[in-house]
């Protein structure tokens, strides 16, 4: 579906104008309790470790260096939260989650991680959405189905945005699309739409600003 499909121009202009903005880090939580005060519209972006995750936040925003990258996948274990919106009637928290699934972290990291993001599920009602990143050359991985489980369990609306479509050559980029969106309706809490995207490229982006900015009241 085509973006002049699923969203008007004044949409689409709504949300190149939130991610055009200043941007502000606001802090990096590490429990709850140091969590910034719920006042706000938050969307959060989730995924595997490697999946590409700060570039995409990085291209969607237009910052080199907003959300930071590592060489070290996983290496990354707060709740990174940035202020967007302001002056533009459109105030939001853009939430960066920690990685998850990258094999070489120690279980008391990952048991921190799933501790943390728990807590943050069942404790967060300014929490809209959560823009679950998949890398599109490799579909939906256990971990990632594990993770779309608890966010079922805690009744949490979220929405897949594959990663890294320039990767695939033509004939298979349909195809994944397809499979994920056949995949997604078996979880409840799951959004239908999936959002295809290349931070590289530029693909999808103007879609996935428009999706945020649409759940902005």
């Amino acid at each position: 579906m085509s973006e002049e499909e699923r969203f008007t121009h004044d949409e689409i202009n709504r949300g190149r104008l939130l991610f055009a903005g200043p941007v502000d880090f606001v802090k990096g939580a590490v429990s709850l309790e140091t969590l910034p005060p719920p006042d706000r519209v938050e969307v959060a972006f989730a995924g595997r470790s490697n999946v590409g995750k700060s570039s995409l936040i990085n291209a969607l925003t237009g910052r080199k260096s907003l959300a930071r990258t590592s060489n070290t996948p996983g290496r990354t274990q707060e709740l990174n939260y940035f202020e967007m919106g302001h002056g533009m009637n459109m105030p939001l928290y853009l939430v960066d989650l920690p990685g998850y699934g990258y094999a070489k972290i120690e279980r008391k990291k990952v048991e921190r991680w799933t501790r943390l993001v728990k807590t943050y599920l069942r404790g967060r009602a300014s929490l809209r959405r959560i823009m679950l990143l998949i890398d599109s050359r490799h579909g939906l991985k256990e971990n990632d189905r594990e993770i779309m489980k608890m966010l079922d369990e805690a009744a949490v609306n979220y929405q897949i945005v594959l990663t890294k479509l320039d990767k695939l050559k033509v004939a298979d980029r349909e195809k994944i699309i397809e499979k994920t969106s056949k995949d997604a309706k078996t979880f409840i809490a799951c959004h239908p739409e999936i959002l295809a995207t290349s931070s590289e490229k530029g693909w999808g982006l103007e879609l996935v600003k428009a999706e945020v900015a649409s759940l902005i009241l």
